[in-house]
């Protein structure tokens, strides 16, 4: 990608973000759809954890990103892992639950569930390397 002209660069970087923004909007409609389809709110709690994810991430981990993705000897960087991980944990649990106390149904289990892995996807496609360049989009 490197051989490319800055205008086509620009172009695909465009186009990567508005697929990020697709993705996004796709994850927030899976999530309003698995409320208003079936008549109950209960499943909006699982955007509490939504928010409650990246906390950690800009309260601890600073500008250091790579931190994130390597051993470390930090506490803040493991306090930081720690509760990242129970955020994503908490967003797959809360339906979950729901679903085993009978206050939800399997259909919006089902689109609770494709919701998280949308937003997983976006995500992972947002902290790709870019081998070519070699440059993080994160």
């Amino acid at each position: 990608m490197a051989d490319l002209p800055g205008h086509m660069r620009a172009c695909l970087d465009s186009g990567k973000l508005a697929f990020l923004a697709i993705l996004v909007s796709g994850g927030i409609v899976l999530q309003i759809l698995a409320c208003a389809l079936y008549n109950n709110w209960w499943p909006m709690l699982t955007v509490i954890t939504y928010v409650l994810l990246p906390m950690p991430l800009l309260f601890f981990a600073g500008s250091d990103s790579s931190a994130m993705f390597s051993e470390s000897d930090s506490s803040w960087v493991n306090a930081t892992k720690f509760l990242t991980g129970a955020s994503a944990v908490g967003s797959i649990a809360i339906p979950a639950i729901l679903k085993h106390a009978g206050v939800i149904g399997w259909g919006a289990l089902t689109m609770e569930l494709s919701s998280f892995f949308v937003f997983v996807m976006a995500i992972m496609c947002y902290i790709r390397t870019n081998d070519d360049s070699g440059y993080s989009m994160l």
